[in-house]
């Protein structure tokens, strides 16, 4: 069955002013531990790509990961991290970008996409959009297709995000 918005909404955690005051955290471990919900998240989404023909799917540090990895299994593709600078091993390009408090920079492999690839990018929340719109620059330093930008949550979802 397809789980909508409004059936996660109950396992998303809310924690008031963290990191800091006046921010509206969105806890997703409450969903992460529970089964049946967060199956059927990622079964509604594995359902809308199946045929969208991705190739990988990227994730954003650290809790795209999790959404990012489970779907990239579900539909039989490859995972790209997407970390914080100083993380990956290898040679990387970086990107800055503003969070609601502060500042940081993603890191992608420079070998991570192979040209031409599909590439869908997967977090869990947005709330600015900056730490997104950094990975999707980052993709097309790359210079490869960026399929979609599928954010498990948004904020418009949650009335505290005002």
């Amino acid at each position: 069955f397809l789980l909508t918005m409004i059936d996660i909404k109950p396992f998303i955690r809310t924690i008031p002013n963290h990191p800091k005051q006046g921010i509206m955290f969105r806890d997703i471990t409450t969903l992460l531990k529970h089964p049946l919900a967060f199956g059927a998240t990622i079964d509604a989404l594995a359902e809308r790509y199946t045929n969208q023909h991705v190739d990988k799917i990227a994730g954003i540090e650290a809790r795209g990961f999790m959404i990012g990895a489970t779907l990239a299994y579900k539909l039989g593709v490859g995972f790209v991290p997407i970390r914080k600078i100083g993380k990956l091993p290898a040679q990387t390009i970086s990107q800055d970008y503003a969070l609601e408090y502060g500042t940081d920079t993603l890191e992608i492999h420079t070998d991570a996409i192979v040209n031409g690839e599909r590439i869908l990018l997967v977090d869990d929340l947005i709330a600015t959009g900056g730490t997104a719109e950094a990975a999707v620059k980052l993709i097309e330093q790359l210079k490869e297709m960026l399929l979609h930008v599928h954010l498990s949550l948004t904020c418009q979802t949650w009335a505290a995000c005002d």
